[in-house]
């Protein structure tokens, strides 16, 4: 698949891309520069062109959408069929600030942009939505072909700083010491998250020294490593489905007893868990060689590394959520019985991914030889608690650098939803995940970066026109 993308990746550098360099100065009336070649640059860039701003893409990386190729396992997930109320909802509080840009660029339109350029689309489980041919060459091609409409691109180019006076922006200084001028900026260089395709935190460092506060930076959409990792170990490789997962903000020797039959989370209508409880999710997950992935620990991953600012935080796996203690007590008496010769891991085998039997077992307060006839009431009460009741602590989330998603960013209060524009600085324009914005997986962050680089797209140009 690698192959197959990075061979499509050429011929997009090759034949659909603008290049400029040098600029020319002096500065033309109009200009518009973009920071950055991702998603909602790329989606500014078109849009800003297409209204016939005179524009210009700063590019670090040696060709642009690098991080929408992996996105999606290389098959880029673009949106999803949601409506507008789950959408926002998955954002979580700061889901409401893109309400305003969801209304004037949203699925339907970044659909019919798709199309225009010969990008078909299909909707999967969970409402997930790819290109029809499975590759995300192929939506970084219609961007492009969008944004050659009119804008151009500087690759292999890093900016220093935003330029401006009292009056507001003027252009950009690039680490060269090159001056480009412009009428308005848009900051579009992505978040902390897979720096190799350039998203390495030049937005942040960017929007701080133009005066913006940036909220502290956590790794969204990230596997767990925890404390025990040596069950982890002796487990790794094992996919789990239809289990709960539950954060708990305490030790695991705190943690409450008791049965989780609910989500509760981002986009979840439980409004107040039980203290201390943080999240919980009921579906997929896997054992690492160092913790635990999969796509509810994934989902999870943003409040559990939050909370660890806090104290401990310890996961909870019910092995069983379909069955109450009384009715897996009851199972495991009819099984033991039915079987008085064997011994534990025999019987775990009933229950249990085999990888996961031994570790079980040793966890169990049952001795090792002991038959199933031997296995007195309360033995086998305490391996309902822990079949119900699997427990670790959280050491840390992997690094942003391993995140799928960067989570903090620009204060959103010192941005207008209604254009994206700073209130701090005129002429500047802000989208993407440089934002204090990010949500599930399931196409709802690439939806959010289309967006919100469409309206600044479209303000910027109307504002660099008036300069």
């Amino acid at each position: 698949m690698c192959r197959y993308i990075f061979r499509h990746f050429t011929h997009l550098r090759k034949d659909n891309i603008k290049s400029v360099n040098p600029i020319q100065e002096p500065h033309r009336s109009g200009r518009v520069i973009v920071i950055g070649g991702g998603a909602a640059g790329l989606m500014a860039a078109g849009r800003a062109a297409e209204l016939g701003a005179d524009v210009t893409i700063i590019e670090r990386m040696e060709a642009p959408g690098k991080k929408l190729l992996i996105t999606g396992k290389g098959r880029c997930n673009i949106t999803n069929s949601a409506p507008l109320k789950e959408f926002l909802n998955a954002f979580g509080p700061n889901g409401r600030f893109l309400y305003g840009a969801f209304h004037r660029f949203f699925r339907d339109d970044l659909l019919d942009l798709m199309r225009r350029y010969g990008v078909e689309t299909e909707v999967e489980r969970g409402g997930r939505v790819f290109p029809a041919s499975d590759a995300a060459a192929d939506v970084v091609a219609a961007l492009l072909s969008y944004v050659n409409n009119g804008a151009a691109i500087k690759l292999n180019t890093r900016a220093a700083a935003i330029e401006h006076d009292d009056q507001g922006v003027t252009g950009v200084r690039l680490e060269t010491g090159e001056l480009l001028k412009a009428g308005a900026v848009i900051l579009a260089a992505g978040g902390s998250s897979f720096p190799a395709t350039g998203s390495a935190g030049d937005g942040f460092r960017l929007a701080r020294i133009a005066g913006h506060r940036v909220n502290k930076l956590y790794p969204a959409l990230v596997p767990l490593v925890l404390k025990e990792m040596g069950f982890a170990q002796a487990c790794q490789g094992v996919s789990l489905a239809n289990v709960r997962l539950t954060a708990f903000g305490c030790d695991r020797t705190a943690v409450p007893d008791m049965t989780i039959n609910y989500d509760y989370g981002r986009g979840t209508k439980h409004e107040k868990p039980p203290v201390p409880m943080i999240e919980s999710r009921f579906g997929e997950m896997l054992f690492t060689h160092f913790g635990i992935g999969g796509p509810i620990t994934l989902l999870m991953s943003q409040a559990v590394a939050r909370a660890l600012d806090d104290g401990p935080v310890t996961i909870v796996i019910d092995l069983k959520p379909a069955l109450t203690n009384k009715v897996l007590d009851a199972r495991l008496q009819r099984e033991f019985a039915a079987a008085p010769r064997r011994q534990l891991p025999a019987l775990l085998r009933q229950l249990l991914p085999e990888k996961m039997v031994e570790p079980i077992a040793i966890l169990s307060t049952i001795p090792p030889g002991r038959t199933a006839a031997t296995i007195t009431a309360e033995e086998r009460h305490g391996l309902v608690k822990l079949l119900k009741n699997l427990s670790f602590e959280v050491k840390t989330p992997l690094p942003l650098t391993a995140a799928m998603v960067t989570a903090g960013g620009v204060e959103l209060t010192e941005i207008d939803p209604r254009s994206m524009s700073s209130k701090l600085l005129n002429g500047l324009y802000l989208a993407g995940e440089v934002l204090d914005l990010d949500a599930d997986t399931g196409g709802y962050n690439l939806q959010a970066a289309f967006s919100t680089g469409w309206v600044a797209g479209e303000a910027a140009a109307a504002f660099a026109r008036q300069q």
